[in-house]
């Protein structure tokens, strides 16, 4: 604070001095870790920007004007769409379902299908038609009208759901335009700091790290993904542009986008809200079925650096009796930073301090970065040399950049082979016991004084055998870097389910890892910023994602520090993590009161562990995120979509996390239905506006009536919450944990009526019950009568214990 201070002194403008601080917290890190020349870091932009400046001229250089398709020549069907053949570009549109359909505009190289899902997918047989006016393209409810000059309207059910002007192209780059309704509004883009709601903003689709630490005024950040919801009345429909290259967007009156290179190829999917989300994720691949310890606590800071430190985490936890499932491991682990390989003096018996920690029941996860140090006593240098393994420049050199080990060069894993090259090293690890696995600088990042903090963009990539430049692969990098270590853990340990942590991705990222929204500031405004790209994420298809708990720069109050871990409880990813010049936060290291209410939040995490496990299956099932914001009650509804502090978990749980510091109440917005408070069952009806005491023990969580919440204690808990009017379907699943054996599904039918609750249950699957004893906890009710299977309860008691059963009967 106190540099801030002086810079402030010179009346330096907030940009500038917010770019300033993020300078100086680089330098004081790099000496930290004794990283003592950063005159690397000039050097390599000098070297980077004599690579571009051919490239850089050419942006420079007077552009051309916008030329448009021109008028359309011909029209012919084809299997499942049409072709449109104009004066200077050519159309194609393909039905791949009646709700799912691919536009192509050419000229330009199609892109390398690297976020598509490999799926059969039926095709429709959309009927072509011409009228005075256009052409028509038909196939169910959907439809597209093409003008003679280009302009496609898209109708559902004969309702206009979107417009798109005339297709224009300067040089390589296309530009898209497709006009808003005054009261749309527009979600995705992956990780984006203004708000949850993009309208109003603009956006660059490009991974960067922002250096040091971010705020709510950069952009763009780690992972992007040029796929966006639009919701507008009734109507909504997902758009994603399968295009890598660089590009800009503006979203205001009309979402305006460029991409400087490939051909337009982008996808639409129409239906409801849920249906279109579902129809992406068939598009670009579900998440899979995490091992259940990687949703409970994860404890890292970059600043471990030894065993002995790491043995006295693991002691903390335990003496303190606080849950913990895994922790990581930064650079410090590393023999000088080289990836695949441990310090002999400081982390000299990696195994026996995993073993210390599985017997705790704790998993270790280990940092891996892409960048190979330069190094001829290095093994893995040199076998990534004689592989031809690592991206080259225009000169037939090898591109190397300086990170924290030095000069590196990179593995280019647009290349099948070397995919599987650094797929091999990974057995180096997992023979230490380690049991998940951190990408991090996957961007790829690299220190720069200046400029785009990346390898050049003319360095060369195999794309597959095709071949380009780093302007297509750079947003691909971190995407199949996940996709090479995925393979790694599938085929050097089958019998267990991978976790990969990663900063970075693109489109179909899901597949392949988990998210975290990287180095957020310890500030009010970062926990504030931290909600809007958690929620952005999950609408993008980034389903499993978190923060560091603290944010990673800088020291967060105590009273923050509470805050953002009654957040994070509530989201997939829960992390503590900070950097190595950010003083120690295990939660024991805070007094009480703030150290008993991270406790209750640590300890309410591993109660709900049954109901984030049947969400996580759900999500790989289905594919729809695990966190969502208010609007998805009701999409239609222009009031919920303002509101962008509350979210639910799930379907049953809605969330309203006090982001405001020396807050004792907040507003909350109930939706339509019965709801009950978590912490004391006060039942609210809704819609409506109440206000919430909120003391420091306690974030705002309500419970849908009509549901049946499962939780953990000494047994399983079955938490039944009377308050709607229909049958509700609430769903239990349960395995092993991991691995690939047998599970089951526990069904829970809820049949309401006015004086009367009926719970059916239903099983099915070979796993067996995994629960001697289950607990039933009614909640906001004063039944008079209750029968289990047809035998009579005391309806004086609101806890019952079973060891199961088929029909359970309340009379009111």
């Amino acid at each position: 604070m106190r540099i801030r201070h002086i810079i402030r002194s010179f009346g330096t403008a907030p940009a500038r001095e917010n770019e300033i601080m993020k300078i100086f917290d680089l330098l004081r890190t790099l000496r930290f870790i004794g990283w003592e020349n950063p005159s690397r870091a000039i050097l390599y932009s000098i070297m980077r920007d004599r690579q571009d400046r051919h490239l850089i001229r050419a942006l420079k250089s007077d552009a051309p004007r916008w030329e448009p398709p021109g008028k359309i020549l011909s029209a012919a069907p084809t299997d499942h769409g049409a072709e449109f053949t104009f004066e200077q570009a050519k159309l194609e549109i393909l039905f791949l379902a009646e709700d799912v359909v691919r536009v192509s505009w050419r000229p330009g190289e199609p892109p390398v299908p690297y976020a598509i899902q490999e799926r059969y997918w039926p095709g429709a047989q959309p009927a072509l038609s011409e009228t005075a006016q256009n052409w028509i393209l038909a196939a169910g409810k959907v439809s597209a009208h093409i003008t003679p000059s280009g302009s496609v309207t898209w109708l559902l059910d004969e309702q206009v759901i979107r417009h798109e002007d005339d297709p224009l192209r300067q040089r390589k780059t296309w530009r898209h335009r497709s006009p808003l309704p005054e009261t749309a509004a527009v979600y995705g883009l992956g990780g984006r700091t203004r708000a949850v709601n993009l309208r109003g903003g603009a956006y660059r689709l490009w991974n960067r790290d922002p250096g040091g630490s971010y705020g709510r005024d950069d952009d763009p950040l780690y992972l992007n993904v040029p796929m966006m919801l639009v919701l507008h009345d009734e109507t909504c429909h997902v758009v994603f542009y399968e295009n890598p290259y660089d590009g800009v967007i503006s979203i205001r009156d009309e979402i305006d986008l460029q991409f400087h290179g490939g051909m337009l190829r982008y996808y639409l999917c129409f239906g409801d809200l849920e249906q279109v989300l579902q129809r992406y994720s068939d598009l670009t691949g579900r998440a899979l079925l995490p091992p259940r310890w990687a949703l409970g606590f994860h404890q890292s800071r970059w600043g471990y650096r030894t065993e002995d430190d790491v043995r006295d985490v693991l002691q903390g936890f335990r003496e303190h009796d606080l849950p913990l499932s895994a922790i990581h491991l930064d650079i410090d682990y590393m023999d000088g930073y080289r990836v695949f390989t441990t310090d002999p003096h400081r982390f000299p018996n990696l195994k026996s301090l995993s073993e210390q920690a599985q017997a705790q029941d704790v998993k270790l996860v280990s940092i891996i970065d892409p960048g190979v140090k330069i190094d001829r006593g290095y093994r893995l240098f040199r076998d990534g040399l004689q592989a031809e393994a690592f991206c080259m420049l225009q000169n037939e050199r090898v591109a190397r950049a300086p990170v924290w080990p030095g000069w590196v060069h990179f593995p280019d894993f647009t290349n099948p082979s070397t995919r599987t090259w650094w797929s091999s090293q990974y057995p180096r690890l997992l023979k230490h016991g380690i049991s998940g696995i951190w990408h991090d600088m996957n961007e790829p990042a690299a220190f720069s004084a200046w400029g785009d903090a990346t390898l050049p963009l003319s360095t060369r990539h195999a794309l597959e055998g095709k071949g380009g430049q780093h302007t297509q692969a750079h947003n691909l990098y971190g995407l199949l870097m996940n996709r090479s270590g995925l393979e790694a853990l599938r085929l050097h340990r089958p019998e267990l389910r991978p976790f990969i942590l990663s900063r970075s991705g693109w489109a179909g990222n899901q597949r392949y890892a988990w998210n975290w929204t990287g180095d957020v500031e310890s500030t009010w405004d970062g926990l504030q910023v931290t909600l809007n790209l958690l929620l952005g994420m999950s609408l993008s298809g980034i389903v499993f994602t978190g923060s560091d708990i603290g944010g990673f720069s800088g020291d967060p109050t105590p009273e923050l520090m509470v805050r953002w871990m009654q957040l994070a409880a509530f989201t997939p990813f829960f992390r503590t993590h900070s950097s190595a010049i950010s003083a120690p936060r295990e939660p024991w290291r805070f007094d009480d009161p703030y150290r008993s209410a991270m406790r209750a939040m640590l300890q309410l995490r591993y109660r709900m562990l049954p109901y984030l496990y049947t969400l996580a299956w759900q999500t790989s099932e289905a594919g729809l995120p695990l966190i969502r914001p208010l609007f998805w009650e009701d999409p239609s509804n222009e009031a919920y979509r303002e509101i962008e502090d509350q979210f639910f978990l799930g379907s049953n749980l809605l969330i309203a996390p006090v982001l405001q510091e020396g807050a004792s109440s907040r507003e909350v917005t109930l939706p339509e239905g019965s709801w009950y408070s978590f912490w004391d069952d006060t039942r609210s009806p809704g819609p409506a506006v109440i206000t919430v005491e909120t003391p420091l023990d306690v974030i705002p969580v309500f419970v849908r009536g009509g549901c049946l919440l499962p939780l953990i204690g000494e047994t399983l808990e079955l938490h039944i919450y009377p308050g709607a009017s229909k049958v509700t379907r609430n769903l239990l699943f349960s395995d092993d944990g991991d691995g690939y054996g047998p599970h089951r599904i526990d069904t829970f039918l809820l049949d309401q009526k006015r004086t009367s609750l009926e719970i059916q249950w239903q099983t099915e699957g070979e796993f067996p019950f995994p629960f001697e004893q289950t607990e039933l906890h009614l909640h906001g009710a004063a039944p008079r009568s209750m029968t289990i299977d047809g035998k009579p309860l005391d309806p004086a008691s609101v806890v019952f214990k079973t060891s199961g059963f088929e029909r359970l009967s309340i009379n009111y």
